[in-house]
């Protein structure tokens, strides 16, 4: 090798030759590249491509999917790695792991880190794989070996599982201790992808901090931070089938995975993965920063105030943003962005309240992240100006909202009676309103030795869920706080209660740096409304509507979604009242709020919309119009808008069409639409007389009275220009008539794709689109599945004569289909796919029933010569399916029309199979379901058919009887 293995330290000796965090992940690399001739491929980016299941990358193996699944494209440069080795940028925070919460609170968790791993596929297997290992840890990390113990799957009978006593065996060749080799059960030491799919049995190996000659083998596995695993190697050999039985793999792969965190704070000679170099540097920027005391590495009741935990958690939360941000997720209001966003949160509280930094700690040590990562991460060094920019740009924007709602805390804590929970509409209030996270809101409850109301919470979140849905509470009909009724709008007009002046929900710009400003608003309480009456006050707790002078709340209307926010009174900053959905009524603007203390007509308030609510709706709300357009412009101008819907997720558009559409006119639709938004079009907007607006030519407006005046919404052209007498402006780009919220460029929408298009009824069509960050997952998603179908394709064409193998094939078929058919990808593209896959489904039926014939054919044949036109056939033969037993039985018949034959098949899961004819020359006396019926239930089984044909199954148990009794009934009946 090119440079020295060895190394002066171990955890025999630690001391300040011990090597760094970067020396042993290159040595890791090297030596299963130099060494063992492994190719070392980069990590693959912390967004999943193509996996929708998957809010981030959590594991080595999943960029190789597709190799263990069967499914890689046998042309594509995956599928031609055997031996593969790199260090996997990893978050675990959300979805099934998760490890955000524990952060902090120990020092162990984290919700970035790094996997190291080594891959066969279909070469080496477990000999190599563990000679490696234990090469690498003994003799290249000089591990002592009398502190490592490995464990083995030891078993499990209920699944027809013996012990892996090969790899026992190997570690045993490999000189460990016989006291060091320790097997386990399967939830310990068998690992499986999923439900479904390749799995098989692992061993571990595990470190004893503590050494010293003792014998360390009852800790293994029992939660103990002093012996704790390092590495697993994992031998994929079977396939779990959906009927949860397990097959052999027709190839082997081995999946190594081992934390690089707790390795070097096994090399390092530490106790915590934050006293080494991986997080020290980090560590001692923070303080630094801050006017806290030193990093001592405290937990629990002994780290006063909490300040170790905030450290860690800085620390780990800066690398996670860092990592996240440079590979395109950024904190958001969805999926992925929405955890970042609670991680990025959850960091800039600590800062501010328990380290009692200044603004801007955060972005500051992005610099030392990258100092230690960024040799082994370049794109790191690359972004990050971009890191420092998000990372402050998001902190600004919570930190007012954090000290408004500690406050709130703060406030409601001292009125609340003593032993008492958090109020639940409090603390909606803060995730709602504010977007606190909800393990935030828990932690500063927590550190006031008070808990959450938890069941009102999430019954509060049930409620909210509904109404988004679309439930019976979503401002329909019914609900009483909201539709006002027919005495209380004459009773408001009486009052000459002014109606709403709503126009300042149009009061927003673009700013310098290119992102949306919006105008804040103050009003007055007119009155208030609940349960189908106008009142003058409103009790704390209670849910009603709010009549304000003005207001910046879109109310539900022209198909998009109404505004959410909060409003507070003024001078009372630290009182936050909901705004769970907006409603139009009578020219009326009613706020529905959950008022948190009493609320009173005359009240000043200040209204604060969610502006990542309201934006995602502007995005598609704009995106809807230039759909619109682009159907006109592809279809024809006969294509009318017949509804639409648009929400923050997604966008729905109904409209006129002669027939389906098909895939090409899809794709030229989005085609014009990215046209549209790479020309990056001027939204003009603008309020004209109504009888002006009609006159334009090529105006798109569906059939609902409009008010007067009424707004003009041009894609590219001044509205002035549209109006001018004769003009055709409006002929050759979207002009519609809408009261909706959009944006003031078309470049923001990023990008459009249609998910979904079917007909309603006859003559109309829906179609439901996605924009920006959705849409690109969208197309990720599509390009996955196409190169899966495109695999199934090459191998279906392969000459397969094994029918396992052929039915395999067909069940990944189907489930391919399955999921073609419900994931959200664009629309042309599922629609080429599921005509590939149906057409693949017809192939793989064929090619199985034409080697069931050709199986059942021999079979015959064998039979046919061993009984020679006897008038009774009965017989034991081996059939993979009762399908191909029972060709076996037609074919004899056909073969020898006056025989009457039945068969019977053992299967190795102890079932035996059953399948028979009988001579038409036999009929009536000699019914084929009688004797199926009589044979199955002389083995405790069940069967059925016809006078003609027949079968069943029983257990093999009364086979033998089974076949005398076979016989004794025909015999009787010829």
């Amino acid at each position: 090798l090119a440079v020295p293995w060895r190394w002066r330290c171990s955890p025999r000796r630690g001391g300040a030759a011990c090597p760094s965090a970067g020396q042993i992940r290159a040595a890791f690399l090297r030596f299963f590249e130099e060494r063992h001739g492994h190719r070392r491929l980069p990590s693959a980016p912390v967004r999943p491509r193509g996996d929708p299941r998957l809010l981030f990358v959590n594991a080595g193996m999943n960029q190789f999917k597709p190799i263990f699944l069967g499914t890689v494209h046998p042309r594509s440069e995956l599928a031609q790695h055997r031996r593969v080795v790199n260090s996997q940028k990893c978050v675990r925070a959300g979805g099934k792991h998760n490890d955000l919460e524990d952060v902090g609170r120990d020092t162990y968790h984290h919700t970035f880190f790094e996997m190291l791993g080594n891959w066969s596929f279909g070469d080496y297997f477990k000999e190599k794989a563990c000679s490696m290992a234990w090469e690498l840890l003994t003799e290249v990390y000089e591990i002592p070996r009398d502190r490592l113990y490995v464990t083995y799957f030891g078993g499990d009978p209920s699944q027809g599982l013996s012990a892996d006593e090969e790899c026992r065996d190997v570690w045993l060749r490999l000189g460990v201790p016989a006291s060091h080799v320790l097997p386990f059960s399967l939830k310990d030491n068998f690992w499986e992808m999923g439900d479904t799919g390749p799995c098989g049995p692992c061993t571990e190996i595990h470190y004893d901090h503590v050494g010293g000659g003792r014998n360390a083998a009852a800790l293994v596995n029992q939660g103990s931070p002093d012996v704790v695993e390092i590495w697993n190697l994992v031998f994929m050999q079977y396939s779990r089938e959906l009927e949860g039985n397990l097959l052999p793999l027709p190839q082997h792969h081995v999946d190594t995975g081992m934390g690089l965190e707790r390795l070097v704070t096994v090399l390092q000679n530490k106790r915590s993965n934050y006293d080494t170099d991986l997080f020290t540097p980090i560590l001692d920027a923070i303080h630094k920063g801050c006017r806290a005391p030193r990093y001592q590495g405290l937990v629990g009741d002994a780290d006063v105030g909490r300040v170790n935990m905030a450290y860690r958690v800085v620390a780990d939360h800066v690398r996670t943003l860092c990592v996240c941000i440079t590979d395109g997720i950024y904190p958001g209001f969805s999926g992925a962005e929405l955890v970042l966003r609670r991680i990025l949160r959850r960091a800039v509280r600590f800062c501010s309240e328990v380290l009692q930094a200044p603004p801007g700690l955060l972005a500051s040590l992005v610099p030392t992240v990258v100092e230690v990562l960024g040799d082994a991460y370049p794109e790191l060094t690359r972004n990050a100006n971009q890191i420092k920019d998000i990372i402050n740009e998001n902190e600004a924007a919570f930190l007012s909202s954090l000290e408004r709602g500690r406050r709130i805390i703060e406030r409601t804590v001292q009125q609340m009676e003593p032993s008492t929970s958090f109020p639940a509409e409090v603390a909606w209030s803060l995730y709602g309103s504010l977007g606190f996270p909800l393990d935030l809101i828990d932690l500063m409850l927590e550190e006031k030795g008070i808990s959450l109301d938890s069941a009102a919470f999430n019954e509060l979140a049930l409620e909210d869920a509904k109404r988004k849905a679309g439930g019976p509470q979503a401002g329909q009909p019914g609900n009483t706080n909201t539709q006002l009724d027919v005495h209380s709008l004459a009773q408001l007009r009486s009052s000459s209660v002014p109606a709403t002046d709503d126009s300042p929900k149009y009061a927003y710009s673009l700013g310098q740096h290119g992102q949306y400003e919006f105008s804040p608003c103050q009003a007055t309480v007119l009155m208030l409304y609940r349960d189908q009456s106008l009142q003058k006050e409103v009790g704390a707790g209670q849910r009603c509507g709010v009549i304000l002078d003005r207001t910046n709340f879109y109310a539900e209307q022209g198909g998009q979604d109404s505004d959410q926010g909060y409003m507070i009174r003024l001078g009372q900053q630290d009182v936050l009242f909901p705004v769970e959905s907006v409603h139009l009524c009578g020219g009326y603007v009613i706020h529905e709020v959950t008022a948190v203390e009493t609320l009173r007509a005359g009240d000043q308030v200040q209204l604060f919309v969610d502006e990542g609510q309201r934006l995602a709706c502007m995005t598609n709300h704009t995106a809807t119009h230039l759909l619109n357009f682009a159907l006109r412009h592809v279809l024809g101008d006969n294509t009318e808008q017949r509804g639409s819907h648009v929400t923050a997720e997604r966008l729905r558009f109904d409209f006129d069409t002669k027939g389906h559409v098909t895939v090409e006119q899809l794709q030229q639709v989005e085609q014009v639409v990215q046209d549209l938004i790479k020309k990056n079009e001027v939204v003009h907007m603008a309020e004209v007389p109504l009888t002006l607006a009609r006159r334009v030519q090529g105006l798109r407006a569906v059939d609902e009275g409009y008010p007067d005046p009424v707004r003009i919404v041009s894609l590219g052209v001044p509205v002035e220009n549209v109006l001018t007498c004769d003009s055709e402006a409006a002929m050759q780009t979207s002009v519609e008539l809408c009261c909706g919220t959009h944006l003031l460029q078309t470049g923001s929408v990023e990008d459009l794709a249609i998910i979904s298009e079917r007909q309603l009824v006859k003559g109309i069509s829906r179609v439901i689109a996605v924009t920006g960050g959705r849409a690109k997952e969208a197309r990720e998603v599509g390009q996955c599945l196409a190169m899966e179908v495109d695999s199934v394709s090459l191998r279906m064409k392969q000459r397969i004569t094994s029918i396992p193998e052929m039915q395999n094939l067909s069940k990944e078929v189907g489930q391919l289909t399955k999921v073609v058919a419900s994931t959200a990808m664009p629309q042309w593209q599922r629609k080429e796919l599921q005509t590939i896959l149906k057409a693949l489904q017809r192939t793989a039926n064929t090619a199985i029933k034409k080697l069931e014939l050709q199986q059942a054919e021999k079979k015959a044949q064998i039979l046919l010569a061993k009984y020679c036109n006897q008038p009774v056939i009965i017989d034991t033969v081996p059939a993979d399916s009762l399908s191909i037993l029972m060709k076996v039985v037609n074919q004899l018949c056909d073969k020898s029309p006056g025989t009457s034959v039945l068969l019977l098949s053992p299967q190795a899961s102890g079932e035996v199979l059953c399948a028979c004819q009988v001579s038409k020359n036999c009929l009536p006396a000699f019914s084929a379901a009688d004797w199926a019926v009589a044979v199955c239930t002389q083995m405790e089984g069940k069967a059925g058919g016809s006078p003609i044909v027949a079968k069943g199954s029983g257990n093999a148990k009364g086979m033998q009887g089974a076949l005398t009794t076979a016989l004794e009934f025909a015999q009787s009946k010829l």
